[in-house]
């Protein structure tokens, strides 16, 4: 059997840099947008697992 090498048909892509522009643009949005919104969204899914957690199993403390 013959082993076939992979040719290339032109140059090679290379992917642009980021600009500093850009990685800050997404820092920001990563910073002010995204991560708090997940933070409360974290916040607010355990309290209501909390919560529901005290409905179905009474609340905390000894038994009687």
């Amino acid at each position: 059997m013959a082993t076939e090498t992979a040719k290339t048909d032109g140059p090679e892509v290379v992917p642009d840099k980021p600009t500093k522009r850009a990685e800050l643009l997404a820092f920001f949005t990563l910073a002010v947008l995204i991560w708090p919104i997940v933070a409360v969204g974290v916040v607010g899914g355990y309290g209501f697992l909390v919560w529901m957690s005290q409905l179905i199993l009474g609340p905390p403390g000894p038994p009687r």
